[in-house]
């Protein structure tokens, strides 16, 4: 028997409720594969494009472009080509009546952040998933676990995965004890042994892919398997002016500009994105925080550590993901010998974001 699958708007992150329906990208009567990219829906923080879960034909574009929807809400559906409209229209008529806006976000919800103490500071930290194996996300510098918010249930479909907020950012203290990438690897490790986990995955985004491989460095019976994203510590190169003056600025101005700095598309800097950097930037000890990973990362108008040459022999699995239109460091700096390198065109440097569909078919444990 055909079946009609509907496509619906996705919650992105905890803080979604509605999202903005801003082009269709495939058309009435197309032919649509698993995977394929069928529409593209903007939440508060950025855009994110919807892919197919099921195969057939686009028989109904049930929401129009502008459209401004609440979660769970009925974009779309793909069915055989046989399916008769009639049977299109009651499918419609019967989804409309029993959708309550919030219903299914509420049916879906799960567990907030929650917090643990690692060496006397509180972290951060939101876990999903509950099978396969352990996974730990680690944000870049100036970046939180909303970071992930385009990878995390999908890969908590097959894995336990936390992302957590790394001590002078997000939810987690303020206060860095020691700044430096063998700082932040300890903090990881002590994460991990304070909710008692044993052997696990690390994915890291530009510093916290730094810190993934000081991680790895230091215990490499514990780490399984590292994947860098537009990673730092792989080369000397670095757009400092984007770096310090994250750290620097409190203007809405100047931090929207830098935004647009990390994305191969500027457009997809919202507003919301440019509002939760700033009230980020204005929390007491954030410049700080800040300021003294920058004291520790650079050397001038460079990196400090290049990690490349220890990272060649570990014998462990290294996956490096990069955009390659990255603008604050280098894709040049993916080549790196003995892993499975993966460069993504018309994306910046948070690929993971810009490109999160080809990205979280990569991420795989």
């Amino acid at each position: 028997m055909s079946q009609i699958y509907p496509v619906t708007i996705p919650k992105w992150g905890l803080s979604m409720k509605e999202g903005k329906v801003n082009r269709w990208l495939a058309k009435i009567g197309d032919s649509i594969q698993v995977g394929a990219e069928v529409v593209e829906v903007e939440s508060d923080k950025i855009a994110g494009v919807i892919e197919a879960t099921s195969a057939g034909v686009l028989r109904r574009q049930v929401a129009k472009e502008n459209d401004v929807l609440p979660v769970g809400a009925l974009l779309g559906l793909i069915a055989d080509s046989e399916v008769a409209d009639s049977d299109i229209d009651a499918f419609v008529a019967e989804f409309q009546s029993r959708f309550v806006p919030g219903e299914t976000e509420e049916a879906e919800s799960t567990a907030g952040p929650e917090t643990v103490t690692v060496q006397g500071r509180n972290i951060s930290y939101l876990r999903r998933g509950d099978s396969g194996e352990v996974v730990f996300l680690i944000h870049g510098f100036g970046g939180d676990k909303n970071s992930w918010l385009f990878n995390h249930e999908v890969l908590a479909a097959t894995n336990t995965v936390y992302a957590l907020d790394l001590p002078g950012h997000g939810n987690s203290d303020k206060a860095i004890d020691d700044p430096s990438l063998e700082g932040f690897a300890k903090v990881i490790f002590g994460f991990a042994d304070a909710l008692k986990i044993g052997q696990l995955h690390l994915v890291g985004h530009s510093l916290g892919g730094a810190i993934s491989l000081a991680a790895t460095l230091q215990g490499t019976d514990r780490i399984k398997s590292v994947t860098v994203i537009s990673s730092a510590a792989l080369g000397k190169e670095i757009d400092v002016e984007y770096v310090r003056g994250l750290a620097r600025t409190n203007s809405r101005k100047e931090l929207k500009a830098l935004a647009g700095r990390i994305f191969a598309n500027e457009g997809l800097v919202t507003r919301q994105l440019v509002e939760d950097l700033l009230r980020f930037k204005r929390l007491d000890g954030v410049q700080a925080a800040l300021e003294s990973i920058l004291s520790a990362f650079l050397d001038g108008n460079q990196q400090r550590v290049v990690l490349r040459e220890k990272i060649a022999n570990l014998g462990k699995p290294i996956r490096v993901i990069w955009g390659e239109k990255d603008r604050i460091i280098p894709a040049s700096h993916a080549a790196l010998a003995g892993a499975d390198v993966h460069i993504l065109p018309n994306a910046g440097h948070m690929v993971q974001m810009e490109a999160a569909n080809e990205v979280n078919k990569l991420l795989h444990f």
